[in-house]
């Protein structure tokens, strides 16, 4: 499972769990069926004979990244002092000393959420239930202590976040070391390289969410310690670049479902320069207007996007429904079926689930 981290170098984190939470789904694309509670365990626990090997930062987004990798955000830690948003440089303006006895309840009694954190505080006020911009002034300060780094994410039940000490969650010498921000965005342009294999400065530059006037001298730099390696796609049409000692595979085979977090996928316009594949993920589209589905999963075939499938978990009737399947154009074939079928069944007994019931919509629908 760690060996998949090694080369995507950081898991999205998404709260939609349509199918399967994002963070497990790119290792399953990956190695197959494997115990989703040793990602749990990588993450949110720690003890002397499994410490944690994950941490929670904003990476792409919200992501798992390698523990150690932690100090290479401590530049974006600093511009966060007020938070992420807007609203919360208003809460934190709003509550000056709020931050502080919040800290303090965490050190008084250990990772809690933020609504735990309020009723402790006495703060449980009744507020108007609705969206993710209604959180009270504590969540968003507990956010805001997050991003700065103060508080990191001890463990998750129901994917709920317990806030926790930074130093409770990090190892002493992980939570000391300070790395300047050109020394980082170095490093977190060669994990992009790592993670991409051939990218262009847009490709390395959006894997961390990193702004142009950071990547362009890193990378120039990087070139001319021969760590990277100018290269030429064809059909691209802005320079790329490959990670020195890449090996390029003689052949790419096999089938993957691939979630819309996917590392792979999230960049939407790498998606389509590489694989002439235009993808939008539709969660927030009405119903009525949505081309492919709610949830749709990319199906990779032999390194080439073939298709793509809406897919649901009901696992209380033991099923994985696929409403719809769809081929790309010249892919509505049999043998596209045959390896669609294969890779919805492997993930079906990956969930526990007993069924796959196909539905009618899309060109792959009656071959399934």
């Amino acid at each position: 499972m760690l060996s998949v981290v090694s080369k995507t170098q950081l898991l999205q984190l998404d709260s939609v769990s349509s199918v399967v939470r994002a963070h497990y789904a790119p290792v399953f694309s990956r190695i197959g069926a494997y115990d989703r509670d040793l990602l749990d365990q990588a993450a949110w626990s720690d003890g002397p004979r499994r410490p944690r090997r994950l941490v929670e930062y904003w990476a792409h987004e919200a992501a798992l990244i390698p523990v150690e990798d932690w100090p290479l955000m401590r530049w974006r830690m600093a511009r966060y002092e007020y938070g992420r948003w807007t609203s919360m440089r208003a809460a934190v303006e709003n509550n000056p000393a709020l931050g502080k006895d919040i800290l303090e309840v965490i050190a008084e009694v250990g990772a809690a959420t933020a609504g735990t954190v309020e009723r402790h505080l006495e703060l449980d006020k009744p507020r108007t239930k609705g969206s993710w911009w209604n959180r009270t002034d504590t969540k968003m300060i507990c956010e805001q202590l997050f991003a700065i780094g103060a508080l990191s994410v001890g463990k998750r039940v129901g994917f709920a976040r317990h806030y926790d000490l930074a130093e409770r969650v990090l190892p002493s010498a992980v939570l000391t070391r300070e790395v300047a921000e050109e020394d980082a965005v170095r490093e977190l342009i060669l994990r992009a390289a790592t993670a991409h294999g051939v990218g262009t400065e847009a490709d390395l530059r959006d894997y961390y969410r990193l702004k142009r006037a950071q990547t362009e001298p890193a990378i120039a730099e990087l070139v001319d310690a021969g760590e990277l390696i100018p290269v030429t796609v064809e059909g691209w049409d802005k320079p790329a670049y490959l990670r020195a000692g890449t090996p390029t595979p003689r052949r790419v085979e096999g089938a993957a479902l691939l979630c819309p977090f996917d590392p792979l996928i999230f960049f939407r316009a790498r998606t389509e320069r590489m694989f002439d594949f235009h993808y939008r993920i539709e969660i927030y589209t009405p119903e009525h207007k949505r081309v492919h589905g709610y949830y749709v999963f990319p199906f990779l075939l032999n390194g080439e996007l073939v298709g793509r499938v809406d897919l649901r978990a009901e696992r209380a009737s033991g099923r994985l429904v696929v409403p719809g399947a769809f081929a790309e154009p010249g892919h509505d074939t049999p043998a596209t079926a045959s390896a669609l079928t294969g890779a919805l069944r492997e993930m079906a007994d990956w969930l526990e689930l007993d069924e796959v019931v196909i539905g009618d919509r899309g060109n792959l629908a009656a071959l399934l």
